[in-house]
C-alpha cells in the first residue's frame, strides 16, 4: 500500500527531527563533493589504483576499529557530544587539505575524518529511535537514507564539475563550511532526546561482550553481518575501479567520474521509494534476494558498457537495488537491539562490514593496475551475487510487521 506524502514526512512535524534532518543534509552534499575532490587529487598526483584504495581504506579504516575497539563510548558517552565532536573534527581536516602538497598527507587527513565518519553515524542511527515516535522510526530513517541518496546523487556531479573548472581546493573548503553547518544543528537538539539510558556497568570487554551477544542472538542482525559485509567487500572493489572505468577506460574526464556517482545515487532513490512495495510484495527475504541481485546486474553491466552514459545508467541499476537493501538493514538493526546496546550492535556491524569493504578496496587496488577496471567490476557483481544469496537463506522465515515494512521507504 503506498502511503499518503503526509504520512511519509510525518517525522519532519518533529522540530528536533527536522533539525537533524537539515544538518545531515548540508553535511551531506559537502561530503559527496570531498569524495570526489580527494579521489581526483589522489588519482591526479599518482595514477596509482594503490594510492586510489589507500585513500578509500584511509577513510574508512577508523570505522573498522570502532566496533571492535571503542563500540562503547557510542552508548556510554552523549551521542550529541560525539557528533558536535565528529563534525568539529571532520571541518578542521577539510580546512587543511588545501595547504598539503602530497598524496600521503591527503591519505593521513582522511584516516582522521573518517575518525569523525566512524563516530557520527552510528551516533545518529543509535539515537533517532529516541528521537521520534516509534510509529515514525522506519519513515524516519527513509527519510534521512533519501537524504543521503540525494546528496549520493548531486553531489558527485557537482564536485566533479567544481574539480574539474576549479579544482579540489573549492570542494574541500566547501564542505568544511557544511560540517559547521551541521554542528550548530546539533547544539539545538537536547541531549535527553538522543539517547535513553547510558547505564553500562560491565566493564569495557564485557559491553563489547554483550553486544557480540546480541548480534549472534539475533537473525536479523546476522543477515545484515554476513550478507551485507559480502556486498560491502565487492562495492569497495567498484569504489577503487570507478575512476579508471571513467578516466582511462572512457576517457570521461572528472566529470565523467561524477556522472558514474551521481547514476548510483539516482538508483538510491528509486530503489529506496520503492523498497516498501518490494518487501510487502515479496516478503523480506524475496525482496532482499531481487534488491542485492539487481545490484549485481547493474555493476556488470557498468563494467561492459561501451561509453560513458550507458555506464552511467547502468550504475542507476546498481544504485536501485542498493538502495532498497539499505532501509531494510538499517530497521533491522533498530528492530533488533535495544536502546542500551543498540550503538553497540551498530558499531559492530560497521566494523565488520567496513572492514570486508577494506579488503575489497586493497584487492583492487593492484587488481585494476593489472587487469583493468572492467575485470574488477565483473568480479565484483559475481561477488554481490553471492552475498544475494546469503541474504536470502538467512532471511528466509523471519518476519517483519506489515505495519513498519509499509512504511519502511
Amino acid at each position: 500500500m503506498v502511503r499518503p506524502l503526509s504520512r511519509r514526512l510525518a517525522p519532519l512535524a518533529n522540530s528536533r527531527y527536522r533539525l537533524l534532518f537539515v544538518a545531515t543534509l548540508g553535511s551531506g552534499i559537502g561530503n559527496w563533493l570531498a569524495l570526489i575532490a580527494l579521489q581526483v587529487d589522489v588519482y591526479d598526483r599518482t595514477h596509482s589504483g594503490w594510492w586510489v584504495a589507500a585513500l578509500l581504506v584511509g577513510n574508512i579504516l577508523p570505522a573498522v576499529f570502532l566496533g571492535i575497539l571503542f563500540g562503547p563510548l557510542v552508548d556510554r558517552l552523549s551521542r550529541k557530544g560525539l557528533m558536535i565532536a565528529s563534525d568539529v573534527g571532520r571541518l578542521a581536516v577539510f580546512a587543511a587539505l588545501p595547504f598539503v602538497n602530497s598524496a600521503a598527507a591527503i591519505v593521513a587527513l582522511a584516516v582522521v575524518a573518517g575518525i569523525g565518519n566512524a563516530f557520527f553515524r552510528p551516533a545518529v542511527l543509535a539515537g533517532l529511535p529516541n528521537l521520534v515516535d516509534d510509529d515514525d522510526l522506519p519513515q524516519a530513517n527513509a527519510l534521512l537514507q533519501l537524504v543521503d541518496w540525494i546528496t549520493t546523487a548531486a553531489g558527485p556531479i557537482a564536485g566533479g564539475a567544481i574539480v574539474a573548472v576549479s579544482g579540489p581546493d573549492v570542494a574541500y573548503a566547501t564542505n568544511a563550511v557544511t560540517f559547521a553547518f551541521s554542528a550548530a544543528l546539533v547544539v539545538m537538539i537536547p541531549a535527553r532526546l538522543l539517547q535513553s539510558e547510558r547505564a553500562i556497568g560491565r566493564g569495557h570487554w564485557g559491553d563489547l561482550r554483550e553486544g557480540i551477544a546480541v548480534v549472534r542472538g539475533s537473525r536479523q542482525l546476522k543477515a545484515v553481518l554476513i550478507a551485507w559485509a559480502i556486498a560491502m567487500a565487492a562495492g569497495g572493489a567498484v569504489n577503487v575501479g570507478e575512476i579508471f572505468l571513467a578516466k582511462e577506460t572512457f576517457d570521461a574526464g572528472d566529470f565523467g567520474f561524477g556522472m558514474l556517482w551521481g547514476g548510483t545515487g539516482a538508483g538510491y532513490v528509486i530503489g529506496g521509494l520503492g523498497a516498501s512495495a518490494w518487501i510487502a510484495r515479496l516478503g523480506v527475504s524475496k525482496a532482499y534476494v531481487v534488491a542485492l541481485a539487481i545490484f549485481a546486474v547493474g555493476v556488470l553491466a557498468a563494467g561492459v558498457s561501451p561509453n560513458i552514459w550507458v555506464a552511467a545508467v547502468a550504475m542507476l541499476v546498481s544504485g536501485t537495488g542498493n538502495g532498497a537493501a539499505i532501509v531494510a538493514n538499517i530497521v533491522l538493526v533498530q528492530r533488533g537491539a535495544p536502546d542500551h546496546v543498540r550503538g553497540r550492535a551498530f558499531t559492530l556491524l560497521m566494523s565488520v562490514t567496513y572492514g570486508t569493504m577494506g579488503i575489497g578496496l586493497l584487492a583492487a587496488g593492484p587488481a585494476t593496475d593489472t587487469v583493468g577496471a572492467r575485470w574488477v567490476y565483473a568480479a565484483s557483481a559475481a561477488l554481490i551475487a553471492v552475498a544475494a544469496a546469503a541474504g536470502g537463506a538467512l532471511l528466509r522465515g523471519v518476519r517483519v510487521d506489515a505495519a513498519q515494512v509499509a512504511e519502511a521507504a
